[in-house]
């Protein structure tokens, strides 16, 4: 049943200001999403912001409906999307730091489709299991977990978006702006080398993360 809007507007701002906290610290998704942006463009460093977006969600889905246990039984899977998504990153890397640029090919770095970023950054989001932790620990503080209903479910998920989505937006553009600064052909290389290292590193902060 959708029910009625049970939160306070008080609730959702005071949970908005938490994610907006959270969102602000760099991890390893806002790594990726600033290197891919840097390499690629915006249009797949948004993707991959709409991916990491998706994660979101489905942890709130885990948390809100009491599935914290399905999600420890997931270990195996957790486990598997966190390396896969970890070997990733590294192989991306790994090409832009070997790619040469020239004058001629000075944007075209190592692609990928616009979907394989959307599915990288739901993997990487879901790759971290200390993020179900996260909002099972975090909605109690604000909301009352047990009486949420379907408009409380797609509330929370729109402030999760404009928390979480705006902080990657901005951090995209930053990277955006900052590859636009750089033209000639050692410039792209410089932006190859930079990219490749943040990619290889947020891989192996992936890898290694609890």
């Amino acid at each position: 049943m959708i029910g009625e809007w049970s939160m306070s507007l008080g609730e959702l701002f005071a949970l908005f200001g938490a994610m907006l906290v959270v969102a602000l610290v760099p991890g390893p998704a806002v790594f990726a999403v600033v290197a891919r942006t840097f390499s690629s463009g915006f249009s797949r460093g948004l993707m991959m912001i709409i991916g990491i977006t998706c994660g979101d969600f489905i942890f709130i889905l885990l948390a809100l409906y009491g599935l914290s246990v399905i999600s420890e039984m997931m270990g195996t899977a957790f486990l598997f999307i966190k390396y896969a998504s970890a070997a990733y990153l590294i192989w991306l890397g790994w090409n832009l730091l070997r790619s040469k640029p020239t004058e001629q090919d000075t944007h075209e770095l190592p692609e990928s489709s616009l979907f394989t970023n959307l599915i990288t950054g739901l993997m990487i989001n879901l790759g971290n299991p200390k993020a179900i932790v996260f909002y099972v620990g975090l909605f109690p503080a604000f909301i009352n977990v047990s009486q949420v209903n379907t408009v409380d479910v797609l509330s929370i998920m729109a402030v999760a978006t404009v928390a979480f989505g705006s902080v990657n937006l901005c951090y995209a553009w930053l990277a955006l702006r900052a590859k636009g600064l750089i033209k000639a052909p050692n410039g792209a290389s410089l932006i190859n080398k930079l990219a490749g290292t943040v990619m290889v590193t947020t891989g192996g902060i992936v890898a290694v993360k609890a």
